[in-house]
């Protein structure tokens, strides 16, 4: 056999094995591609209590954060109503046994928190053998995957979440990245993702113009708000970009040392807990919760860029909290009030949209041409991607969901506010 033919034979089982690696492992919020989709065939279109569900785990506590997954275990992170008490749980993939349940921190005092928000929203991220996780303030750290050993932690970080934390931590080279826009500091950190130290730590910009006549935040803090996790993009300068969304504002960042690049304003929306998308030169981000609006933004500019950059927006079913889908040239979206919409997305013209009903918090996910949107009262639909509205079925949990399914393999794992299911067509 020659060198070449050893070459390719070499590339080519790496390559397999990457794409099985990716797969199989749902390593983050929305996934290994950051865009909530799998190249997985053969999920379940149909499910309900009595069936394809593979295995069912009931889960104690208040928590809305999603779940993700590395090799044959799933990780999910939990609180009590109260606050009180944070932790990490750990699951056997195959058959839903709890392998760790594991109490990392006690809260003397727990910041305030919305009842429609939990005390553990934000979702884990995972490399080989490590899960770094956060609470938002009270407790961010590295944790051993094998047993859920602290290697390290921050409890330092000073925000007033307000309503409680959403924003989930991204990993960018050595570094673990994290939004805190609460109603008294707004910032973007960077820690070395090996000891937990500060790498760089970056104030928002842009002025709120929310202070009464005695300097003080109007409605408390809520224009300083956000839930919002940071993407890496690749601009067409090959460059990397940090691009965030914050409370008023979604902007872009050099990733290394966290220098402000540009930022769009939306002085008057505020808000936002969507992760966003990238495709066709663009970055797509839905902002505000008093008023939901979608942004087309290229993203190679520099200072203030909404007459400059912003290529097209949308408000007419824009979501506020479920992040939007990027399927080839089409967009596609479900917004907190259950309408559905369809969008070309190098223009945002509108290709379509549809009542589903319900409402809704977790994010989408596409596998196979099919759509998967899951609901806060514990109705699964699957729709078609495509240019055509097509409701292929409608399904039933127990529960709703207010945290983004996960993929691995041929396994959909969907966790409710009561249970972690494991949903496999049998």
């Amino acid at each position: 056999m020659s060198m070449r033919t050893v070459s390719l034979t070499l590339s080519f089982c790496i390559s397999i094995n990457m794409a099985s690696q990716a797969v199989e492992n749902w390593d983050q919020f929305r996934g290994p591609g950051e865009h909530g989709q799998t190249e997985t065939k053969g999920l379940p279109t149909e499910w309900g209590e009595d069936k394809n569900v593979a295995w069912k785990t009931p889960v104690e506590g208040k928590a809305w954060s999603s779940p993700v997954v590395w090799g044959n275990r799933v990780w999910i992170t939990n609180a009590n109503p109260k606050g009180t008490e944070l932790s990490v749980v750990c699951l056997d993939k195959s058959n839903g046994k709890v392998l760790y349940d594991k109490l990392l921190w006690k809260v003397e005092k727990p910041q305030f928190c919305h009842a429609f928000n939990s005390y553990a929203s934000p979702t884990p991220v995972l490399e080989n053998g490590l899960v770094y996780l956060t609470f938002g303030s009270p407790y961010t750290a590295c944790l051993k995957a094998s047993d859920g050993e602290v290697i390290w932690k921050r409890t330092d970080f000073t925000c007033d979440h307000f309503r409680g934390a959403g924003s989930s931590p991204i990993l960018y080279k050595d570094f673990l990245i994290l939004n805190f826009d609460g109603a008294d500091h707004q910032f973007v950190v960077a820690m070395d993702k090996k000891t937990g130290k500060t790498i760089w730590n970056t104030p928002r910009s842009v002025d709120y113009r929310d202070l009464d006549a005695n300097g003080k935040p109007k409605r408390g803090g809520d224009m300083r708000k956000a839930y919002g996790t940071p993407l890496i993009v690749k601009t067409a300068e090959g460059r990397d970009l940090l691009v965030s969304a914050g409370a008023m504002a979604l902007y872009g960042y050099e990733p290394m040392t966290g220098k402000e690049l540009w930022r769009v304003e939306t002085i008057g929306i505020h808000s936002t807990s969507c992760r966003p998308v990238a495709g066709h030169g663009l970055v797509y981000a839905t902002m505000g919760f008093s008023k939901g609006l979608l942004l087309a933004v290229r993203p190679d500019g520099k200072g203030h860029v909404n007459k400059s950059h912003v290529a097209w927006q949308y408000n007419k079913a824009a979501p506020k909290k479920p992040s939007v889908l990027l399927h080839g040239d089409l967009l596609f979206m479900i917004d907190d009030g259950g309408v559905a919409a369809c969008l070309d997305a190098k223009t945002g013209g509108e290709i379509w949209k549809e009542r589903i009903g319900g409402n809704f918090s977790a994010s989408p996910i596409l596998a196979d041409g099919r759509i998967y949107l899951f609901d806060e009262n514990g109705k699964g639909t699957v729709i078609a991607a495509e240019k055509t509205f097509k409701v292929i079925s409608s399904n039933e949990l127990e529960a709703g969901c207010m945290g983004s399914p996960a993929v691995s393999g041929d396994l959909l794992i969907v966790r409710t506010k009561k249970a972690l299911y494991g949903i496999r067509t049998r």
